[in-house]
């Protein structure tokens, strides 16, 4: 799937210190016209599975959802920006990640990933994943799991479950879910079931904002 996708470069500075985003595309970008007309909701059951990780209130009522890959520098750049756009509004938004493991090393990360989230450490274990991600993004594993121990991971379970065929199910479903949705590359975000269509950390945060003012209406 990865080899079909087109890299566009996008530089996101902004005021609130937002950093420079790459974000793998298929086809053309989107046309920045289509941003401004709502777009309708999508389907509901492929966005959020019963396994999906959710950070934030599980029932809060803006959900933020995001095709994640742990080895794209554009998610790694954008986990910040998402992370305050929360920290704003921590009782509204949850967030809801789907894997979509395109590059070397992510399926790897991947495991890692949901290994932490058995062990509770979730959170802290992608954080560090993210942050050592230009040390191990080319494929070659071991800055990752050095970065997940330190964060909290007891590297001998995990290594014990990484061929955990229930992981290999829902990256499966993820994948699935991903190219019926047509998702163009990742990140690419959905709030409330509909789609980021301009991408950039200002229409991710303008998009929320929306969705988070209309529920205190």
């Amino acid at each position: 799937m990865n080899k079909r996708l087109t890299v566009i470069a996008l530089t996101a500075l902004m005021a609130g210190g937002f950093t420079t985003a790459a974000v793998l595309y298929r086809g053309a970008e989107a046309d920045p016209a289509n941003a401004a007309t709502p777009q309708p909701a999508v389907d509901a059951k492929l966005l959020v599975r019963p396994h999906s990780p959710i950070i934030g209130p599980r029932n809060a009522r803006v959900t933020i959802v995001e095709f994640f890959d742990p080895s794209c520098e554009a998610c790694r750049a954008f986990h910040p920006i998402v992370k305050d756009i929360m920290s704003r509004n921590p009782k509204d938004i949850r967030l809801v990640l789907r894997y979509a493991p395109f590059h070397r090393g992510s399926e790897e990360a991947v495991r890692i990933m949901e290994a932490a989230r058995t062990q509770g450490v979730y959170e802290p274990v992608m954080t560090a994943l993210l942050d050592s991600q230009p040390q191990w993004h080319d494929g070659d594993m071991t800055s990752a799991w050095a970065a997940a121990k330190a964060a909290g991971l007891d590297e001998k379970k995990a290594r014990a479950a990484l061929a955990s065929p229930k992981v290999t199910a829902m990256m499966k479903q993820d994948v699935a879910d991903g190219e019926a949705l047509k998702i163009p590359g990742t990140p690419t975000f959905y709030v409330n079931g509909r789609p980021l269509v301009e991408f950039g950390p200002q229409q991710l945060d303008a998009l929320v904002t929306a969705e988070v003012q209309a529920i205190r209406k």
